[in-house]
């Protein structure tokens, strides 16, 4: 349940509603807003009388919250999130761009890729040190000594960086070289993966699983929230359906339906969710439109000699002109995409 305080309830007051909230054995949250604190109760008590709280010195409404994602739902935090990482934010007026290649090969490619993508008016390099692979053949990244060199790359060109975590055991390596952690498809509904990055404090790029409901894809942001972890950055990448043409069948409807449900940022991966380079620039296009709160591109100098995902990586010019159409659809809209 979520109950709103009055714009007058002391800190004290708070503190007796959380109080008597713990004592029941729920988990509590608090939104503090311009005007208003809310305290987000979680745990499973539907025998709970509502009425006892509502009679407490300082309570102004108390609400049963029937969605099962409640703290990445919008009735326990109405305000739209805002997720910062140095240069980038996302969930506000402005559209930041992640862009990079696919995976890391070497540091002459990362730092090439950085260069560009700066100068174009990303925010953050993405590569990838661990890759998943469908085939335990293909190329599966350089781990460690890839970070560092996504490290050193973000630190030459101001860009934050992100990469993708597989396992538990690799936090506190990824934590000394990316700002972001991101999450790919297949660990979605990785439980375990999920609980240890709601310990931490560094956001976290969740992206949608490939056969994953929307209301799968908020539930899986809860348990990294409901380990205290508030900076959670959904990303919608396209979904496994009967069509073969694309790789994936990118949902662009997620994107109003998520900030209908939730307060979370929603950012869009054309590259992954249509698998082709001619069909990355209408995709990104489609997104902006539709109120994506960011992209995430991949972009390789030599696509032709890519290790993984040639096919749907953009040339930098290629990606260059992107960026001056998507400005062009932000603005009508109402928003900005910083100038490279």
């Amino acid at each position: 349940m979520v109950i709103v305080m009055k714009d007058s309830a002391t800190q004290v007051l708070i503190e007796a509603v959380s109080e008597r909230l713990k004592s029941l054995g729920f988990d509590v949250h608090k939104v503090v807003g311009v005007n208003k604190t809310i305290l987000g109760a979680i745990g499973d008590k539907r025998d709970i009388d509502l009425r006892q709280f509502e009679i407490m010195e300082g309570v102004q409404e108390v609400v049963r919250i029937t969605e099962p994602y409640k703290l990445s739902g919008r009735t326990f935090h109405q305000d739209n999130t805002v997720v910062k990482v140095k240069d980038a934010s996302f969930g506000d007026d402005e559209i930041h761009v992640i862009a990079g290649p696919c995976s890391i090969e070497s540091e002459e490619q990362v730092f090439t890729i950085a260069e560009k993508v700066k100068k174009a008016g990303a925010t953050v390099l993405r590569g990838g040190a661990f890759k998943p692979r469908t085939s335990p053949y293909s190329f599966q990244g350089l781990g460690e000594d890839g970070l560092k060199i996504l490290k050193k790359a973000g630190e030459e060109f101001h860009l934050a960086t992100i990469s993708e975590i597989m396992r538990e055991n690799q936090l506190d390596m990824m934590l000394e070289y990316v700002d972001i952690l991101q999450v790919g498809a297949r660990n979605m509904q990785n439980f375990p993966l999920l609980k240890e990055l709601g310990k931490i404090r560094k956001p976290i790029l969740l992206k949608r699983g490939m056969a994953a409901t929307i209301e799968e894809f908020l539930m899986a942001a809860e348990y990294i929230m409901a380990g205290g972890n508030y900076d959670v950055i959904l990303c919608e990448r396209g979904i496994r359906t009967f069509e073969n043409y694309t790789r994936n069948t990118l949902d662009i409807s997620a994107i109003p339906v998520v900030h209908k449900l939730s307060h979370l940022p929603i950012i869009v991966d054309p590259s992954h969710g249509t698998g082709l380079r001619d069909k990355v620039g209408p995709m990104a296009r489609a997104a902006v439109a539709a109120g994506a709160d960011g992209l995430t591109i991949e972009v390789h100098h030599e696509p032709e000699k890519a290790l993984s995902d040639g096919a749907q990586s953009l040339y930098p010019y290629q990606f260059e002109r992107l960026m001056e159409e998507l400005r062009m659809i932000a603005w009508a809209i109402g928003r900005k995409i910083k100038q490279g």
